[in-house]
């Protein structure tokens, strides 16, 4: 695998900062000194670990330059280049998780010359800030906007994610990083032009012989703007969760798809946008956040079903996209989680009951 053990050296060092104390850590030197004291019944070998990840949409920093009205990079402007801005309203909930990983749809550059398509999406290298500051950890680049200025512009937006502590992985360049005690495998693949079904394989095998116990798949796949997958995603996922896939996760379609429990295992077909640079205002603001905790003993992964949903808008005002993705409340909380309902009762058997944040499966906010 391409520098893989490098960058598994590389995220020891940031692995520390994603065991919080309100987490999933072993507790404070007091604590630690009175357990060691006392004889256990279960071995460290033997011994339950946890993880929360959270998952979220596609993330485009900066804009393209053909945009006018109110970009990304003007709304910066008025912030005083505050990057911390752009995922204010999430933080709490990255924080308090484990591992946060999005799909970063977009390049950080100022190299490079635009690709011929219909957009290209650029931002400063400063932007990397704003994931640093919103407690992401983890990236997808197995997109369609990874290079959009060129291979200079995927090889710089690379380095600033390294140099930032950022983990990224894309097709065969998969990633494995420690959490908790926990080898957790990174694998982001790329569907739109063929090449997923012989990379999937690869890539899972690779983070398999690094010793990863829990692994997570995020795909770049469907028709943008659909709510119901395509065959050929659903045949994807199903194949991932049959190579040892404990979650996959979906983007591409810019909108939201349904949710789909296969051999145990759960499948988010379309994560939508998140804060997304992408759009200035479209009329489709509804996205959310995945979060669940694995449980692993002697490197098996628990059917625990710990999970949740977190229905959110892209925006924090219906009115345009200030680039602030935040949660929604009553309400609001309702009609998404309905829809990621009613999207989900679409695939499989149509039975899936989810389970939503403050909110009750008949969409009616809890008090």
């Amino acid at each position: 695998m391409n520098n893989l053990f490098k960058r598994i050296l590389a995220s020891a060092a940031a692995a520390v900062m994603l065991i919080l104390p309100t987490g999933c850590g072993n507790g404070n030197d007091a604590e630690k000194t009175s357990a060691e004291a006392e004889p256990t019944a279960v071995s460290a070998e033997n011994e339950i670990k946890k993880v929360t990840i959270s998952c979220a949409g596609d993330v485009t920093l900066g804009t393209d330059e053909s945009f006018g009205g109110y970009t990304m990079p003007e709304l910066m402007a008025d912030k005083n280049n505050d990057y911390s801005y752009l995922f204010s309203n999430v933080k709490e909930i990255f924080e308090n998780d484990d591992l946060t990983i999005v799909n970063f749809e977009g390049t950080l550059t100022d190299r490079g010359v635009r690709q011929d398509k219909t957009f290209a999406f650029k931002a400063d290298p400063e932007y990397v800030q704003a994931l640093s500051a919103g407690s992401i950890e983890a990236v997808t680049l197995a997109n369609n906007h990874s290079s959009d200025y060129g291979e200079e512009s995927a090889e710089d937006t690379k380095k600033y994610l390294e140099d930032a502590g950022i983990i990224w992985f894309e097709n065969e360049n998969a990633a494995v990083t420690e959490v908790n005690g926990v080898k957790v495998g990174l694998v982001g693949i790329y569907e739109l032009d063929g090449s997923a079904a012989e990379t999937l394989p690869i890539a899972m095998q690779d983070v398999k012989d690094e010793g990863a116990e829990l692994i997570i798949v995020e795909a770049h796949w469907g028709v943008e703007g659909e709510n119901t997958p395509t065959q050929s995603q659903i045949d994807l996922a199903h194949e991932a969760v049959d190579l040892g896939a404990d979650l996959v996760i979906g983007h591409h379609p810019h909108v939201l798809q349904g949710v789909e429990k296969y051999n145990k295992k759960y499948i988010v077909y379309s994560m939508g946008n998140f804060c997304f640079g992408g759009n200035q205002n479209p009329s489709d603001k509804d996205t959310m956040i995945f979060r669940q905790t694995f449980s692993v003993r002697d490197g098996m992964v628990g059917t625990d079903d710990d999970y949740e949903i977190i229905p959110c808008s892209i925006s924090s005002t219906s009115s345009y996209n200030d680039y602030c993705p935040t949660p929604l409340e009553g309400d609001a909380a309702a009609r998404v989680a309905e829809k990621i309902q009613s999207f989900s009762d679409r695939i499989g058997d149509g039975n899936l009951k989810l389970k939503f944040r403050g909110v009750d499966i008949e969409g009616d906010a809890d008090a």
